[in-house]
């Protein structure tokens, strides 16, 4: 008897393209493994012996290779339609069974993982009367209804690990590969395949030049479905040193390529796509990440100044709280979304220089010659003056829109706000009852904004949206995040969280907020306001010891200190208070459970954390999304760097010219809080997205 084997299915409807798939895998996957293949095709008794086949296929053939017996079969005889001689299928390290029922319910039980192979109902039809020419064409519609007949009481592609849209263009079989290497299940039997993705090199180029980021971003990556541009749209030159190196790097970016990767994850469930294919994985957020990021893979080249060197980008939920200790409330939008990128253009504002990254594939070469082009052409655009916004002079309070922008030739979107004035200035009472209570010492408090941009509105084009939005409000963690019909646009200026590829972590909250004023004089005294203010300050170190807690649980002990304690940062149009906490990472820490020990900031939740995102869950009684969650990468060498999502506006475009559109806003509520000052305050946090929308905060 040999060791059990590892069973793969390959499902799908006739002419979906399963043989081909099998065999072709199945070539691949000899490279490291001894494998065997089965082909249902040759024990279905007849034309009408669907139903027959899937039984004899289950007991004769599938229960004795899982105990790691050789399985005897009765073939069917196709041209003497009787049974024909009997076979033998010996048991392999892994074992391939494909066709029709291969996934079958009485199968399942039996099976490590299923894949379901799909194609259009044209495409097949074609396939299968091409390979079974003559023979199969006058049993056709006879077949078709008996798969039809099975599907109806038997759900196999809704319970499929896989799905792959099998074009026949040669891409289905590494995508498949690919695709399994997440299943927790075949993770022992892949090692081989995964320690070769472990192994893969990296292409640098350098590129003395100063792109125009926005042309450069939509000449590469326009017609990407899925598409991140993490813009710091804040020239660095004549910054602090400390607001210089968060808008030193752009990182601009899509899925395509050979290991392109598109992630999606709700409730317990992650859903990723590689070329054609999907797999779902279902458990934790966290501990998914951790096993695609938390060993460093690939070391940055030689002179590159970025910890950035590949990886996983895009945004982080608020509502993956319910991993972190907080309760488990469902979102109209994923929990996560990311991509990986095998490519990519770095873009390093400091030094004038452009960074093409690249991961050493056969499509790298073709790659590289075409993001060469794209930064030559986009030069001449940067020389005009139109790179990265200058560091604000003054306030953009009084700044109309531009000529020729959206907000200027488009009517502008209606806004509604969940929470009206009176009710959010009532619960902003409960909140500070919750406090005299001793349930909490600061409350996060949010609400959120929403429209329907219609046709001929500003808002229904999220690109066009987002150039606006950077324009006019420019930021050190500026985003703009293309995931199919959801679009995030933010101009965020907080870190959540930096890990280093070294281990050092550093988190950088803002509490404490004063709108910019046209008036030079004016807007110095809200500077000085701020920045003396008893309450900014309480907000901001309470938050600050959250953080030192949060960080210790993976730090170095000893290695927490706070590096600056209420700073004041003026941007476009705001002024914040800012903080600075370091840590260090202690060696062997799984780093994706260091980055959900932080989780959510706690700027946006309040202290204690736990309780009082208890305590927000029923004062705001909705679900945040994206707002208040994180944006930023997840390198291949370790590293990470994420900003809080806020100033962020969520736009879903279903395709019919219309968008809907979701603006968070929120401040901190503490003992001494006023109803009236914190309805205030997040009137002036909106401000920048809305004037960029050409609108203004719904008022009632």
């Amino acid at each position: 008897m040999s060791p059990a084997p590892v069973i793969i299915a390959i499902d799908g409807r006739s002419g979906s393209g399963k043989t081909t798939l099998a065999i072709e895998l199945a070539a691949r996957l000899r490279e490291h493994h001894k494998v065997s293949l089965f082909h249902l095709e040759d024990i279905y008794p007849g034309w009408n012996g669907l139903t027959a086949g899937i039984e004899r296929y289950a007991t004769t053939v599938l229960s004795p290779l899982r105990r790691g017996e050789p399985a005897e079969w009765v073939s069917w005889d196709w041209e003497r339609h009787y049974d024909g001689e009997i076979r033998t299928t010996r048991p392999a390290e892994i074992v391939l069974v494909e066709g029709v029922g291969a996934a079958a319910e009485a199968a399942r039980p039996l099976l490590d993982a299923v894949i379901w192979a799909d194609s259009s109902a044209s495409d097949r039809r074609a396939r299968a009367l091409s390979r079974d020419g003559e023979t199969y064409e006058p049993f056709w519609d006879q077949w078709a209804a008996q798969e039809a007949q099975w599907l109806a009481a038997d759900d196999v592609p809704g319970r499929a690990d896989v799905h792959v849209l099998n074009r026949a263009d040669g891409t289905a079989p590494d995508d498949v590969l690919l695709a399994l290497q997440y299943l927790p299940a075949l993770a022992p039997a892949l090692l081989p395949e995964l320690a070769a993705r472990d192994g893969l090199q990296l292409r640098a180029e350098r590129i003395d030049a100063e792109p125009e980021a926005a042309l450069l971003f939509e000449t590469l990556f326009g017609g990407s479905a899925h598409a991140v541009w993490l813009d710091s749209s804040l020239n660095p030159a004549g910054l602090a040193p400390q607001s210089a190196e968060r808008s030193r790097f752009s990182i601009l970016a899509d899925d395509g390529g050979r290991f392109g990767q598109a992630v999606r994850h709700s409730s317990g469930l992650t859903r990723v796509s590689a070329g054609q294919a999907t797999v779902t994985i279902d458990g934790p957020f966290f501990r998914w990440l951790d096993g695609v990021w938390g060993r460093p893979a690939l070391r940055a080249p030689e002179g590159f100044p970025c910890e950035f060197t590949l990886g996983w980008l895009g945004y982080l939920g608020y509502e993956l709280k319910r991993e972190t200790g907080g309760n488990d409330v469902p979102a109209p939008t994923p929990d996560a979304c990311l991509i990986f990128a095998g490519r990519a253009v770095v873009l390093d504002h400091a030094e004038g220089a452009a960074w093409l990254l690249a991961l050493d594939t056969p499509d790298a070469g073709d790659w590289l010659r075409s993001a060469r082009a794209a930064v030559a052409a986009s030069v001449s655009s940067s020389a005009a003056g139109s790179g990265p916004a200058a560091a604000p002079d003054g306030p953009a309070a009084d700044r109309s829109p531009m000529p020729g922008s959206p907000a200027s030739r488009a009517a502008a979107p209606h806004f509604t706000a969940r929470d009206a004035e009176a009710v959010y200035k009532a619960k902003v009472s409960k909140a500070q009852r919750e406090i005299a209570e001793g349930n909490t010492y600061e409350v996060c408090l949010t609400t959120a904004l929403t429209a329907t941009a219609t046709a001929g509105t500003c808002g229904t084009d999220p690109w066009q949206t987002y150039l606006q939005l950077r324009g006019r409000n420019p930021a050190p963690f500026a985003s703009y995040l293309r995931f199919g019909e959801l679009t995030v646009a933010s101009t965020s200026p907080e870190r959540f969280l930096q890990i280093g590829e070294d281990g050092r972590m550093r988190a950088e909250p803002i509490k404490g907020t004063r709108r910019r004023d046209p008036d030079p004089g004016a807007d110095t005294a809200l500077r000085q306001e701020l920045e003396s203010s008893a309450k900014d300050r309480a907000e901001n170190i309470m938050i600050v010891d959250l953080l030192r807690n949060d960080l210790s649980h993976f730090a170095v002990p000893g290695s927490v200190a706070v590096s600056r304690l209420c700073a004041i940062e003026s941007y476009a149009t705001v002024h914040q208070m800012v903080s600075t906490i370091d840590a260090r990472l202690r060696p062997g820490m799984p780093r994706a459970e260091a980055v959900a020990a932080c989780f959510p900031a706690g700027s946006m939740t309040g202290a204690p954390k736990v309780s009082t995102m208890a305590i927000l869950d029923r004062l705001e009684a909705a679900p945040r999304g994206v707002y208040s969650g994180a944006i930023g990468y997840f390198s291949l060498n370790g590293s990470a760097d994420l900003a809080v999502a806020i100033r962020t506006l969520v736009t879903t475009a279903p395709g019919d010219g219309t968008a809907e559109l979701s603006l968070g806003v929120g401040g901190a509520v503490t003992a001494d809080s006023t109803p009236q000052e914190e309805y205030e305050e997040i009137r002036t946090k909106a401000f920048g997205v809305l004037s960029a929308l050409g609108t203004a905060f719904p008022e009632g």
